[in-house]
């Protein structure tokens, strides 16, 4: 019997963002609008958003002794996330510096603070967890090492979900244990290579899944997802709605997918999940803030 449906391995940073009308160039200052502070990282939303969707979550991360700390803790509390596994203090907390266009697209530099002292020390620290988790996801907001030290944590039956982002090479001991490996073109492009890419998104998922992992999963934005394993490629279709903000809406995407994974859906059936929740999410402002209950999925 599992504790819990999800751990989340990674990053939790604090959201600073600003509304712009377009970003700046080289040399160039732009005015944006006010700005507003959210808690955020790939790994504390990813636990979030599965939390909202009545997944039993919990968190491997590392946050500042300070306010940012207080703040993305007190997030995840409310959400439901079990925080036995978030360690405090080493350094300040991570920080994300994002601004947001009138159509909703953002940009975002991540100072990574706190994350980058997640060590594979504090991995093997936490084993009761890896040992009562159904599925354990992981991004690359954390270092590397410590990536490869979750992978060789994994208790015997659980199932690995890997966002590489920001995305860099991967070792081959990561990329055999992720089902699925979840990408979007441009860390897809990354991983491959552009000399390996492919000009189609279906290229880059066959060439992919010929790296080693069980599974893959390209995300494409408003036009769905492709899914790949052994058994073939499958479109996944997207549900069509007025962006707001796309600010976390992959965290939540791939949250969606791993739980649904973890309770038995097949690839393409918790893909097409993951796309409502990811659809929904876009339609609010901010990260954590916007993402879905279950019940508000069922009614979009």
């Amino acid at each position: 019997m599992y504790d819990y449906d999800l751990l989340v391995v990674g990053s939790a940073n604090a959201d600073l963002v600003i509304d712009v009308e377009r970003r700046p160039g080289a040399g160039e200052t732009v005015l944006g609008g006010d700005l507003a502070v959210h808690p955020g990282g790939k790994g504390a939303n990813q636990a979030v958003a599965a939390a909202r969707l009545g997944a039993r979550t919990a968190l491997l991360a590392r946050v500042g002794d300070d306010a940012y700390g207080r703040l993305l803790l007190d997030s995840q509390r409310a959400a439901g996330v079990d925080t036995v596994g978030v360690l405090v203090g080493g350094a300040p907390t991570g920080i994300a510096l994002i601004t947001v266009d009138p159509s909703g697209d953002n940009s975002i530099v991540v100072s990574p603070g706190a994350n980058g002292r997640l060590t594979p020390v504090d991995v093997r620290a936490a084993a009761s967890l890896f040992r009562t988790s159904r599925v354990v996801s992981a991004q690359l907001e954390i270092p590397l090492e410590t990536v490869v030290e979750v992978v060789r944590s994994l208790a015997p039956g659980s199932r690995f979900v890997l966002n590489p982002s920001p995305p860099r090479p991967l070792p081959a001991e990561v990329l055999a244990a992720c089902d699925p490996l979840i990408v979007n073109e441009h860390e897809a492009r990354v991983i491959l290579g552009e000399a390996g890419a492919g000009d189609q998104p279906k290229d880059w998922a066959r060439a992919l899944l010929a790296k080693g992992p069980k599974s893959v999963v390209v995300t494409l934005g408003s036009e769905g997802a492709l899914v790949a394993s052994a058994e073939g490629v499958a479109r996944v279709a997207s549900v069509r709605v007025d962006a707001v903000d796309t600010t976390g809406a992959g965290d939540s995407f791939t949250a969606a997918l791993a739980w649904k994974l973890g309770t038995g859906s097949s690839l393409a059936e918790a893909a097409a999940y993951a796309a409502r929740v990811g659809a929904a999410a876009v339609t609010r402002r901010g990260a954590q803030e916007s993402f879905p209950t279950v019940e508000e999925v069922a009614a979009l």
